[in-house]
């Protein structure tokens, strides 16, 4: 017996919930500059209780080769990948218009 999503009623295989909640984000791309010089792209607006922070996460890193992690509601990337975030982004299903790279 397969799981029921709870929010829309359909199987888990089938469930639609994350495509439509990427759809509907307002992400913001930035870069900041910490300790000792370093650069960081800060990644905002994803709302986690949607989707899966920690696999996008995952997934950043391995296209970007690089470190990072998950914050509350943020993903902090090593380096500066404001130009490739927003490929990456769309392509895994957020729209590209609501991507907003400072």
């Amino acid at each position: 017996m397969s799981n029921i999503c709870s929010k829309c009623g359909l199987p888990k295989e089938l469930c639609v919930c994350e495509t439509i909640a990427k759809e509907s984000q307002k992400i913001v791309v930035r870069t900041e500059k910490r300790k000792f010089g370093k650069i960081y792209t800060i990644i905002s607006g994803i709302d986690i209780t949607d989707i899966n922070i920690e696999e996008l996460t995952k997934k950043l890193k391995l296209k970007l080769a690089c470190g990072g992690t998950y914050k509350g509601n943020q993903i902090v990337l090593q380096g500066n990948h404001k130009k490739q975030v927003r490929k990456i982004l769309a392509a895994q299903g957020f729209a590209p218009e609501t991507i907003e790279v400072k």
